[in-house]
C-alpha cells in the first residue's frame, strides 16, 4: 500500500480518549483534513481497499459513531500488535452492515441475481467465506460534517465543489483499482454522485445498479414489496408500487445482460 495517511495519525490514535470525545466538535484537531466554511473532513483509518473485490457497496460518509467505532478498533489493533494492513482492513470493517440491515441487504442482492454473477450460493457468504469479493466503501471516505453534525446528502455532494474535491480525490481512487466491479449506492445522493462521476469518465454507467430500496429497517416496507413479500394492495401511501416495479425490472435486465453467455 502507497501514499497511506494512517502513519502520520498512529500516535493521535494511540492517545485518544474516546470516553472524552461525545460531539464532533470534540475530534482533536489533529484529525481534521480539510475545512470550508461550513464543512469539516475528519481522517479515518478507512484506507484499505479490497482489490479483488467484484462488487462496491457505495454509502455516503461514515458518520461520527462511525467514526468512533473505526478508532476504537485500530486501538485494539495496535494494542494487540496488527501490522498496517491487518489494522486498517479491520478498522474498515468494523460494524459494516451489522444488525437487522445484513439480512435485508443479502435478500435485496440474491433477489437480483447477484449470487449468480459472483458465482457462489448466496450473498449472505460475502460477510463470511467470500468476504474477497466484496468493497465496503463511501462515496466520501473520511466523515464529512456540517456545522458539526454528519453530512446526510443535501445539498447534494456534486453541487458544491469541496466535496466534490473530496470525492475525487479519495473515492475515485477507489473506484480507479476497481475498473470491472459493480457499485451499489446506497441512497440517492449516492446515486447522483456515482452518476457524476460516470459523467467524469472514472466509472462506467453500465457498471452503476441503480434503484436497490436501501436495507435499513426503516425502509422495511419497501424493501418487503421489492421482495414479493408483500402484497401491493397492502402498501401504505408512502410507498410507490410502480417505481419499486420498474426498478426491479431493471436491475433484473441489468444482471442479466450482465451474465456470461
Amino acid at each position: 500500500m502507497t501514499d497511506l495517511l494512517f502513519p502520520r495519525y498512529v500516535d493521535a490514535i494511540r492517545a485518544l480518549d474516546l470516553a472524552r470525545i461525545a460531539t464532533p466538535a470534540q475530534i482533536p484537531a489533529a484529525f481534521l483534513l480539510a475545512r470550508e466554511g461550513r464543512y469539516s473532513v475528519h481522517y479515518i483509518p478507512f484506507e484499505h481497499v479490497n482489490p479483488h473485490a467484484r462488487l462496491v457497496v457505495v454509502g455516503i460518509a461514515p458518520g461520527f459513531v462511525q467514526w468512533k467505532n473505526a478508532m476504537a478498533e485500530a486501538q485494539r489493533q495496535l494494542a494487540a500488535g496488527a501490522s498496517t494492513e491487518a489494522l486498517l482492513r479491520a478498522a474498515r470493517l468494523a460494524g459494516a452492515f451489522s444488525g437487522a440491515i445484513r439480512p435485508n441487504f443479502v435478500a435485496l442482492l440474491d433477489a437480483i441475481g447477484m449470487q449468480r454473477w459472483l458465482g457462489i450460493a448466496s450473498c449472505a457468504s460475502l460477510f463470511g467465506a467470500d468476504a474477497d469479493l466484496v468493497h465496503i466503501g463511501a462515496i466520501l471516505r473520511h466523515p464529512v460534517f456540517v456545522d458539526d453534525r454528519n453530512y446526510s446528502g443535501s445539498p447534494g455532494m456534486a453541487k458544491v465543489p469541496f466535496l466534490r474535491a473530496q470525492v475525487l480525490q479519495w473515492f475515485a481512487q477507489e473506484a480507479a483499482r476497481l475498473p470491472d466491479a459493480l457499485y451499489i449506492p446506497m441512497g440517492a445522493s449516492v446515486a447522483e454522485g456515482l452518476d457524476w462521476l460516470a459523467d467524469e469518465g472514472i466509472i462506467r454507467r453500465e457498471r452503476i445498479l441503480h434503484g436497490l430500496p436501501h436495507p435499513s429497517g426503516a425502509n422495511a416496507e419497501r424493501v418487503a414489496y421489492f421482495l414479493g413479500r408483500k402484497a401491493r394492495e397492502t402498501l401504505s401511501a408512502k410507498t410507490n408500487a410502480g417505481q419499486l416495479d420498474l426498478a426491479r425490472d431493471r436491475l433484473l435486465a441489468q444482471m442479466a445482460a450482465l451474465m456470461p453467455t
